[in-house]
């Protein structure tokens, strides 16, 4: 478990001894909650993070005193709610240290930013015979925008495999990438595995054949620290809802001489500069790629919650993070027939696994009557499932506001479980 907890652990981070726990479960005011009359232990922070006050205030505060559309009025209100708006993508822009604001566009999640890739970089860039290349631990929602593309353009897409460790075969990579390799679609954490994948070698590879790349960072952001300019990343998306911030908010972040070449992919309102039955223009980025009406509010709620994210400082949280990872595989693995799936040397805060004789439906159905909320299912991963031979596994994930005493809880409700389906 060192190699995990020296991916995790990024220098100069505080140590875990002196991480605010107690001020931080504080602040999340769900995680007083009880289920069936036990306290809720939330491990499902892969598929949606909780809110801390400061963002539910933050999100109240505006509705009720500062709401108003964005770029359209010249009232006070509308002002306002532009400047909080801007604000946001600025906070973005730093987050992800990337060049300029303008080359951070807001969309509804990383599945949106994936397929707003996909129809813009693919109308504008790919042509009959060019490859995609895609890895074999990826979501449904970095492989089906591709298919769709490929087949529309006439592209064909590849898939760079991966060992039974859940490990990227590298050197297939490499011998995968040639001068038809248009795009390489990566996540930079699977979220079936855990998995951390070597993004920054994969890239610097990529742009040596021409290629560019986007990476999926919906699993990465919450939990180490990301940066755009120093990884050379063309297109990186992630959510805000697994950042602690609202759902129906994404970001996308594109170099700027992509994005100005690439067409609209969706068009209406807000994104226009000249409009005329005989033709339109557009805009400039980020709003050529915003069409509509925002999600006004929920973005300025993102903002609040990366700002949250910075106070608290990224390296503490993948510091807590690995030491709760390397805490719960070995709590894990002292359970009979337990096997988990994704054994990764670099691995963020998850981990997926099957049990002999017991189906992950039946053993998330009654820990949740424990007070334990859990993940299970194909996780939107299902070439993942084939590859281990496995129809399903169960997932526990962990946040930046989860404990080794909420692991203990898990392992004794999941003995509990097991006693009674085997």
């Amino acid at each position: 478990m060192t190699a995990v907890m020296n991916q995790l652990t990024e220098p100069e981070g505080s140590p875990t001894t002196a991480y605010p726990i107690e001020a931080i479960r504080a602040e999340f005011p769900i995680l007083a909650t009880q289920v069936y009359g036990k306290p809720l232990v939330y491990l499902d922070n892969g598929a949606t993070t909780h809110k801390p006050q400061c963002v539910i205030d933050c999100i109240s505060q505006f509705y009720s005193k500062e709401y108003g559309t964005v770029r359209r009025g010249v009232y006070a209100l509308s002002e306002g709610a532009t400047e909080a708006f801007q604000n946001t993508r600025e906070a973005v822009a730093t987050f992800l240290n990337a060049p300029s604001s303008d080359e951070i566009i807001f969309t509804r999640g990383s599945t949106e930013a994936i397929n707003l890739v996909a129809h813009s970089f693919g109308h504008t860039y790919l042509n009959p015979g060019d490859e995609i290349l895609i890895s074999a631990m990826e979501h449904h929602a970095n492989i089906v925008p591709w298919q769709q593309i490929a087949k529309l353009k006439g592209a064909t897409i590849k898939v760079i495999p991966m060992d039974s460790n859940g490990v990227l075969d590298m050197s297939a990579y490499a011998s995968l990438l040639s001068p038809k390799t248009k795009l390489v679609a990566v996540n930079h954490v699977s979220n079936a595995l855990g998995t951390i994948n070597p993004v920054a070698e994969m890239i610097k590879q990529a742009h040596a054949v021409g290629a560019a790349v986007l990476v999926d960072g919906a699993q990465s952001t919450p939990h180490i620290t990301v940066d755009v300019q120093a990884l050379d990343a063309d297109f990186y998306c992630f959510s805000g809802h697994k950042v602690y911030a609202p759902t129906g908010v994404g970001v996308l972040f594109g170099k700027r001489t992509l994005l100005e070449a690439m067409v609209p992919y969706q068009t209406g309102g807000d994104m226009i500069d000249q409009v005329s039955f005989d033709g339109t223009t557009f805009t400039d980025i980020p709003h050529k790629f915003e069409a509509g009406t925002p999600a006004i509010a929920q973005v300025v709620g993102l903002g609040e919650a990366l700002r949250y994210l910075t106070r608290i400082g990224l390296p503490a949280i993948a510091q807590h993070e690995a030491d709760l990872l390397a805490y719960a595989t070995e709590r894990m693995q002292t359970i009979d027939g337990l096997r988990i799936i994704g054994t990764a040397p670099h691995k963020a805060s998850l981990i997926s696994f099957v049990v002999d004789g017991a189906h992950p439906l039946d053993i998330g159905t009654l820990l949740d009557h424990e007070g334990v909320a859990i993940r299970t299912g194909h996780h939107c991963a299902q070439p993942v499932m084939r590859h281990f031979d496995v129809s399903a596994t169960a997932r526990v994930s962990f946040g930046m506001y989860n404990t080794r005493s909420e692991i203990d809880a898990f392992v004794q409700a999941l003995q509990k479980v097991l006693t009674l389906l085997r």
